[in-house]
């Protein structure tokens, strides 16, 4: 199985404060076809105007990722959390049971730009939870959340796992799969050949039933998320 989201068929929203592009019916965005993959429920490129952002809402068993691609955010919530998230950082919020938060342009000159990605969990109203983590910008797989948390790994409540792809020009790669999991691979930056397939900065690919997958950079750098999610 393989299907390709082309950045230029995402969802798109504009609010004068926020430009917002969506890989999965999201707000306004309503897509039948579009409704996520496995467990991955959202992916949304984000870009906030200085000094603007989302004020104080709530979220429900729904685990939150927030990847920094350039400024910082201002995130405060109902557990007591208070940080500054800047670009390269993650940020998970396991909502759990529930929780209210916002989320701001720490800055009154330069303009965010983030990715906002939403995983559906497999345990239900559970604690909240916050972690928040700077993975360094190795090339190649750098795993960056799991559901155990190994080896310094922020830690998930679903059976699924996180990496950023960091890659050069004309890197050859090759990405871990194994039957009976899907993959979902987000391209931030650059130009990537994967499964025959051309994909560009903002394209996305969801894959399944595949025995390998091995790609090469067209250009370069490449920032990248791979996600590996239950079938």
């Amino acid at each position: 199985m393989l299907e390709i989201i082309r950045s230029a068929e995402r969802g798109q929203a504009q609010f004068g404060w926020l430009t917002s592009k969506h890989s999965f019916s999201f707000g306004h965005y309503y897509n039948p076809k579009q409704m996520g993959f496995s467990a991955l429920r959202v992916i949304n490129d984000d870009r906030v105007i200085a000094g603007a952002g989302f004020s104080t809402h709530g979220h429900r068993n729904m685990e939150i990722i927030s990847y920094v691609l350039d400024g910082h955010i201002a995130h405060k919530d109902s557990a007591g959390n208070e940080k500054i998230l800047p670009a390269g950082e993650f940020q998970l919020m396991s909502a759990g049971k529930g929780i209210q938060h916002s989320e701001y342009n720490a800055s009154k000159t330069a303009p965010l730009t983030f990715l906002q990605i939403w995983i559906e969990p497999n345990q239900q109203e559970g604690e909240p939870r916050y972690q928040q983590k700077d993975f360094g910008q190795a090339l190649g797989l750098t795993w960056v959340i799991t559901p155990d948390g190994r080896n310094g790994t922020l830690q998930i409540r679903q059976d699924a796992q996180v990496a950023q792809l960091r890659l050069t020009e004309r890197d050859a790669f090759e990405l871990p799969v194994v039957a009976g999991r899907a993959y979902y691979l987000h391209l931030i930056s650059g130009t990537v050949s994967l499964a025959e397939q051309t994909l560009a900065a903002g394209d996305g690919i969801k894959l399944a039933a595949i025995a390998s997958l091995q790609g090469n950079v067209l250009q370069g750098p490449v920032n990248a998320i791979w996600f590996d999610l239950p079938a």
